[in-house]
């Protein structure tokens, strides 16, 4: 069964769970969605990605907890980018799109929280469980409270409790909300807005952001401006760089080549 389904336009690549009944991620599927999301990070071509769940009623509900009870180690070989594909794939400096269609709880949240925009169906439903089967929602407890305020993020670290796509937008953990049925044609049309954007500038500002993070401000901005980080060295001495400024000054739309 191909647990992971790829549609390929243009510069935009979506990623589909499609493990009935819940698309729930055992180790070999984390594995194929590592090698997918590093094949996508490494294809100049590809600009953008969007990762999404098969179905209206689940995005993905995290680990495969029958697959563990079959012998699937929590400890075991995930793959390349870590659980999922994602949250420790190195050097990914291409934008990410979360289109959640549905349940994304545990690990299924940890995914997104792995994305750089998330898009929410209006039934989306999310929470971080772990608590009750005694284990810790590790990712979620890293970036959770660095995403939302610190006392909402611990209530629903230490409770579990679940929380609909209205809240989950109102703390800002998702960009926007929107009707089931027009969730992938917004999804597309973000990305398609996206992947018409400058790649170089992309890529520095994930790698900036990602550099920033624990970083002060002086020592973040000095990386910066002496083009100690690859992309930003990348970027100001690139073609699209000149073709920005030429594009401002001609009064016209830039083409961006990514070189």
């Amino acid at each position: 069964m191909e647990v992971i389904k790829t549609r390929r336009v243009g510069a935009i690549l979506e990623v589909r769970l499609d493990r009935p009944k819940a698309n729930a991620i055992d180790l070999a599927t984390s594995r194929i969605m590592g090698d997918t999301f590093a094949a996508f990070r490494d294809d100049p071509d590809l600009r953008v990605a969007i990762v999404t769940g098969t179905g209206e009623k689940f995005f993905c509900p995290g680990w495969d907890l029958k697959a563990a009870a079959e012998g699937d180690a929590v400890d075991g070989d995930y793959g390349v980018g870590g659980f999922g594909g994602l949250q420790e794939l190195r050097d990914l400096n291409k934008p990410v799109i979360a289109a959640i269609n549905g349940i994304a709880c545990g690990g299924g949240l940890e995914l997104a929280l792995s994305s750089d925009m998330i898009l929410a169906a209006d039934h989306a439903t999310f929470a971080l469980p772990e608590i009750r089967s005694g284990t810790v929602a590790d990712a979620a407890s890293i970036k959770l409270p660095k995403r939302i305020p610190y006392h909402i993020a611990m209530e629903l670290l230490l409770t579990g409790r679940w929380f609909d796509a209205e809240e989950a937008h109102r703390w800002g953990l998702v960009n926007e909300v929107v009707p089931a049925a027009d969730l992938m044609t917004r999804a597309w049309e973000l990305a398609e807005l996206i992947a018409s954007g400058p790649p170089l500038v992309y890529a520095a500002i994930k790698e900036v952001v990602r550099d920033a993070e624990d970083s002060k401000f002086q020592d973040a901005m000095n990386r910066i401006t002496q083009r100690q980080l690859r992309t930003v060295d990348i970027l100001y001495g690139s073609e699209d760089q000149l073709e920005g400024a030429r594009a401002f000054a001609e009064k016209r739309d830039p083409v961006w080549k990514g070189k």
